[in-house]
């Protein structure tokens, strides 16, 4: 007997806060910005603005990209492999009080350097207060061990050459991936060899060591998430670097909402803000993979099981969400706390089951997607059958947003499902779309919510909103948190984000099958270009000019009334229920 739970109230969405501070990547062309953002909303579109496309911001001229991403690919493998492992051990060796006092002591050895800069800024008070805050720290917080200037509201003047540099009026040029330091660029990298020279320790062996021993004691303690967020983003460069140019500006965001709010599109955006709560849960984690017949390659999955014998959900994430989002861990968390197992893996729309389990070059038609995912889960269960029977206790499947449509889709088939795939005793949806094609439009429309704006402040207003998603960002909200965005601003962000989220599917399924909609090259060491016309197509874009030629190639006309009746979610009304 099939028992469904719907919980409407519940919006989860993939690519958090975190993934909208990413946002909007490289895409059309920036305009010159006006010196002040208005951000009132209006009700109405008018319609000379019906042909007006959104202008969004670039990031950094990034002309060796492909050295720039074998770079990446470097600092991610050091990362995964050597950082990683070591500090797990370090972590278990060291406590959290003894590695916050370590990195303070760090940061205190810098006083030389930021004296320096301060002066050469010209920034007499910055001057005295760092000076303030060494000999603070230093006599009273036992050598820096505590920062007891910030505790006592001692301001922090952080300055280095590369701000230096800025205020000698130096230009940043050009987009810069360094080994192990990261995002940076030619003016900035350049001041990484000053603020280098201008610690002392840096001329005296063996203390020369300590100012790298404190960056990788700091780098402990964020290394998880750095892995995390490369794993699970399929272009995690792309989005790095558009953050990375847009917040260096350091630029301040208006954050007064001005106009109405939208309470559902708001309710949206807090959702992101739902992950896991023990900072440790995603290690103790178990990351495997399995075959998939079909597509001879293997589709990795991640699982925490109970010690003894309890039932197991697997998780099907929203539209294009990877197993390792922080949505997919914080309900694996709370599911896990509660005394069930917990298996996740990528949504059919992310380029990790694309191109490992998918048996279509595009996904779009859902029999064949859920299809699909059901093959991978009835592999995946096969797999933990066989070395841990004895926990593994009735199945169950639950899904949200995107993942919540497929598990209605398979508890639809589940009555007349001969197969032999892994049958589900439960099924639950979470926040499941009604239509998809409703769903589909309304993105669209929401993309285009900011052509309310007057044109002349359009392209300040888009800056200030996602400046405002840094600033929100870097506060770490919790869920249930005030966001301070109007309704035009909170509806854009929300298709932004499921726009990347398209553009990644378009670009890894064209880059397996061309279909020749794309003028732009496709490699996979330079797609700005690719990606900047990537981003200029619409979902109803992708149905009409990707999906619908795709699928007629296999005699699928989604144009076909019963089809269209199941693309739209039409067999819902078939699940039995008690």
């Amino acid at each position: 007997m099939i028992i469904l739970k719907i919980t409407p109230g519940l919006r989860i969405r993939p690519r958090l806060l975190a993934a909208l501070a990413c946002f909007i990547l490289e895409s059309s062309q920036a305009q010159p910005i006006t010196p002040t953002a208005t951000n009132e909303p209006t009700t109405v579109i008018a319609p000379s603005l019906a042909g007006d496309s959104i202008v969004l911001p670039t990031g950094f001229n990034d002309p060796i990209e492909p050295f720039n991403r074998a770079m990446w690919g470097f600092n991610q493998g050091f990362a995964t492999w050597v950082v990683r492992p070591a500090s797990k051990t370090y972590r278990r060796v060291v406590f959290k009080p003894v590695r916050t006092g370590i990195g303070n002591m760090g940061k205190n050895l810098t006083f030389p350097g930021k004296l320096l800069n301060n002066m050469l800024q010209g920034k007499w008070a910055g001057m005295g207060q760092e000076t303030e805050r060494c000999i603070c720290n230093t006599v009273l917080g036992v050598g820096g061990f505590f920062d007891l200037a910030t505790q006592w509201g001692i301001p922090r003047s952080d300055a280095s050459f590369g701000q230096t540099f800025t205020k000698w009026g130096w230009k940043p040029g050009s987009y810069l991936m360094l080994p192990v330091f990261g995002p940076s660029d030619v003016r900035d990298g350049t001041g990484l060899v000053g603020d280098a020279a201008a610690n002392p320790m840096t001329y005296f062996f063996p203390f020369s060591w300590i100012s790298p021993g404190v960056r990788a004691n700091d780098f402990t303690d964020t290394v998880e998430g750095s892995v995390r967020f490369s794993q699970a983003e399929p272009d995690s460069y792309s989005l790095l670097q558009y953050a990375w140019s847009f917040a260096h500006q350091n630029r301040k965001a208006d954050m007064r909402v001005i106009g109405e709010q939208d309470e559902a599109s708001l309710e949206t955006l807090q959702s992101a803000l739902f992950t896991y709560q023990d900072a440790e849960f995603p290690a103790r984690g178990k990351t495997r993979s399995v075959l998939i017949p079909a597509t001879g390659k293997k589709l990795e999955f991640t699982f925490w099981l109970q010690p003894g014998h309890a039932p197991v959900v697997y998780l099907v994430p929203g539209f294009g969400a990877h197993r390792l989002a922080g949505n997919e861990l914080g309900l694996a968390e709370l599911l896990y706390k509660n005394g069930f197992s917990a298996v996740t893996l990528s949504s059919t729309f992310h380029p990790e089951f694309m191109e490992h389990a998918s048996t279509s070059d595009l996904p779009s038609y859902p029999p064949a997607d859920v299809r699909d995912l059901h093959v991978a889960l009835t592999a995946i269960d096969r797999r933990l059958e066989t070395k841990y029977r004895d926990r593994l206790g009735s199945r169950v499947i639950m899904g949200y947003s995107m993942g919540g449509f497929q598990s209605l889709f398979l508890a639809a088939q589940a009555a007349t499902n001969d197969a032999p795939l892994v049958k589900f005793e439960r099924y639950v949806a979470i926040d499941s779309p009604i239509d998809l094609r409703y769903g589909v439009t309304n993105l669209d429309r929401f993309y285009q919510a900011p052509l309310v704006w007057p044109p002349e402040e359009r392209n300040a207003n888009i800056q200030n909103m996602l400046l405002k998603v840094v600033a929100v960002s870097e506060q770490s909200p919790q869920p249930g948190a005030v966001l301070p965005f109007n309704a035009v601003e909170s509806k854009f962000l929300i298709s932004m984000a499921l726009r990347l989220t398209l553009r990644d599917v378009i670009f890894s399924s064209q880059l397996r099958h061309n279909q020749g909609v794309l003028k732009q090259p496709l490699e996979k060491s330079r797609r700005r270009a690719a990606y900047e016309e990537i981003m200029q197509y619409s979902f109803r874009d992708y149905i009409d000019k990707f999906a619908t030629p795709y699928n007629k190639t296999k005699d699928i006309d989604l144009k076909d009334p019963v089809t269209l009746r199941i693309w739209r979610g039409r067999r819902r009304h078939s699940l039995p229920r008690r």
